[in-house]
C-alpha cells in the first residue's frame, strides 16, 4: 500500500449480535440493562431464514442495535472468551464519572460487575466489567483521548 491509497470510509460501531439460549429473557435483560427498544418483527438469518431468527434492539439516543440470535440447530452453553470467536463488547461513556454511575445502574439491578478499573498499562483506561445471562462479556469502557 502507498502513501496514496487510502482504506474506505468508517463509521462508529452499528451492533453486535450473539446468539444466545433463551432469546426472550436475553432481550429482556438487555432491554432492562441498555433501555433499548425491540424492533417489532424478528429478523431471519440473513441467507439461511429457516435456521432461526434474531431479535433486534435498538438505543434511539445512540443508534447502536443489539441482535439476539436463536439457532434452530444452536449448541447451548455458556459463552467463554478463551474459546475461537467473541471475547467481550465494550461500550463506550463520555466520561469517567459514566463508568461510576453505570456501576451505581448495575448495582440497582442487581447486575454482578468488577467495578471500575483504572490503569494505566499499557495506556490510561477505565473498564467496568460484567455479563450477559450467557456470560457475553460485556465492558463499559472510557478513555481520555487528547483534543
Amino acid at each position: 500500500m502507498t502513501a496514496t491509497e487510502h482504506r474506505p470510509a468508517l463509521g462508529t460501531f452499528h451492533h453486535f449480535s450473539a446468539t444466545v439460549s433463551d432469546v426472550e429473557a436475553s432481550a429482556a435483560w438487555y432491554e432492562r440493562v441498555f433501555g433499548m427498544s425491540r424492533v417489532p418483527a424478528p429478523f431471519p438469518h440473513y441467507d439461511d431464514a429457516d435456521s432461526g431468527y434474531a431479535i433486534v434492539l435498538l438505543d434511539p439516543a445512540t443508534g447502536i442495535g443489539i441482535g439476539l440470535h436463536h439457532h434452530r440447530d444452536q449448541q447451548d452453553g455458556p459463552a467463554d472468551e478463551r474459546r475461537c470467536g467473541l471475547d467481550h463488547i465494550s461500550f463506550a461513556v463520555p466520561t469517567r464519572a459514566d463508568v461510576d454511575a453505570w456501576a451505581s445502574w448495575l448495582d440497582r439491578l442487581g447486575i454482578a460487575h468488577s467495578g471500575a478499573n483504572d490503569t494505566d498499562d499499557p495506556v490510561p483506561y477505565t473498564a467496568l466489567v460484567f455479563r450477559d445471562p450467557d456470560n457475553v462479556q460485556l465492558e463499559i469502557f472510557y478513555m481520555d483521548t487528547p483534543d
